[in-house]
């Protein structure tokens, strides 16, 4: 059978076996909260200012050099898009690689080791590549990682490992990264990071922690652009939103020379605001993403408040 009808087939028998919501294309979506919200589904075009089809956002990615696909690492609905949208650039173009932040640089060998046998069973590829599965759930990237095997594509390790990124923490600098930010990217950084760590965080930790953050994103650019002379389609990044940021994260480190990028940011919706631009209000003055795919969402938690019981222990 010819690859492209292989991957046809594969993209309908992956998901046609739910009954289809308009606006979940990979079946019914399945975070609980704000299904009904009037951007679930919606894809916005944040240059055109406008939502657009889905249809056309998949063209523009098939005929792109880079995707990055953005994520909450924990809303399903987020990675089953993504599994989606892979086996559509594979069907309609080609796929050169898949890049995983959920990857590192100590199981890249074991990625370059896989036997037919154990991509055919997702237990076995679970097993061979030792997969981190306190950290990211493989019931969500397993599947993606399986697909992305099967067509053809290289799949590559987009993080750096704990002995790295411990070196780079105790260094608190990442000279390769210098230059890349600028002054007021840097401040911005310092201050993402205060935040997400709740206003808890040392002051003396920022430039470790900064330097980390580059590091990372260095990495992930990396894994798009290794083996440039051997092109063979569209190479694609799935990460966490904050990584796919234009304004701080991977895309600096890509460089604008190396070929069309484009970025999807997967975002829940809120029942504060049915208005696809004031999802970005929050961001620097530089658009984050080039497009924003809206889903349900799942229970907010506050993840403060558990760190602050934590400390107070």
């Amino acid at each position: 059978m010819p690859r492209v009808l292989a991957l046809r087939l594969l993209l309908v028998l992956t998901f046609s076996g739910c009954s289809a919501l308009p606006q979940a294309p990979f079946g019914e979506w399945e975070a609980p909260m704000y299904r009904q919200h009037s951007l679930v589904g919606t894809v916005w075009s944040t240059r055109e200012d406008k939502s657009i089809d889905a249809e056309l956002l998949l063209q523009r990615l098939s005929k792109a050099r880079f995707v990055i696909l953005g994520e909450k690492h924990d809303n399903p609905d987020h990675h089953s898009l993504q599994r989606f949208v892979l086996l559509q650039i594979a069907a309609r173009a080609s796929l050169d690689s898949v890049s995983f932040e959920m990857l590192d640089s100590s199981q890249q060998s074991a990625v370059d080791s896989l036997t037919p046998a154990s991509i055919s069973s997702r237990e076995a590829l679970r097993n061979a590549l030792s997969w981190d599965e306190q950290g990211w759930d493989w019931a969500f990237y397993g599947p993606i990682i399986q697909d992305s095997l099967l067509s053809g594509a290289a799949v590559r390790s987009a993080n750096i490992s704990s002995d790295e990124m411990r070196a780079v923490y105790a260094a608190k600098s990442y000279t390769a990264a210098e230059g890349i930010l600028g002054d007021s990217q840097l401040q911005r950084l310092h201050q993402e990071i205060d935040e997400s760590h709740c206003g808890m965080l040392p002051e003396s930790q920022f430039p470790a922690m900064v330097a980390v953050q580059q590091a990372r994103d260095a990495a992930m650019a990396q894994s798009l652009l290794s083996d440039e002379v051997d092109f063979n389609g569209v190479r694609v990044l799935l990460a966490g939103n904050f990584h796919a940021r234009r304004d701080l994260g991977v895309p600096n480190y890509v460089g604008p020379a190396q070929g069309e990028l484009i970025t999807v940011a997967f975002l829940e919706v809120s029942p504060e605001s049915d208005q696809a631009r004031q999802y970005l209000e929050s961001f620097s003055a530089t658009t984050p993403y080039d497009y924003v795919w809206f889903t349900p969402a799942l229970p907010a938690q506050d993840y403060c408040a558990s760190l602050r019981s934590d400390a107070g222990q």
